[in-house]
């Protein structure tokens, strides 16, 4: 009995690890709409509208929606069905950042592999 148990523990296990091994995707939705929050110029404004969105939970949908849907999408498909903001990214933080210290840097983009 102690065996099958054991046995039947190590199979689980090693199916759970087999299942979340994969990509977890780019979570364009959810980043889309963080994006558009951050495009709001009123501190004020963009902090309210954020509350509010946390609150509803439209942040937490987008992510369910991300992580079991598009995500998914895109890993069994090749393509995610929600394409990504114009946004660039980290680099708006890292021009404000290195402006501030005088630091100069550089960006290299390199394709996700899956």
């Amino acid at each position: 009995m102690r065996k099958s148990i054991k046995a039947a523990t190590l199979a689980s296990l090693l199916l759970l690890g087999s299942l979340t091994s994969g990509c977890y995707g780019p979570f364009n939705l959810t980043r889309n709409l963080h994006h558009w929050n951050g495009s709001i110029e009123n501190k004020w404004g963009r902090e309210g509208v954020f509350l509010v969105l946390a609150i509803i939970p439209v942040y937490g949908i987008c992510m369910l929606g991300d992580a079991i849907i598009f995500n998914s999408i895109e890993f069994w498909g090749g393509e995610n069905p929600i394409k990504p903001s114009m946004a660039t990214g980290p680099t708006e933080e890292m021009d404000q950042v290195a402006a501030v210290v005088g630091l100069q840097y550089a960006v290299t983009t390199v394709p996700a592999v899956h």
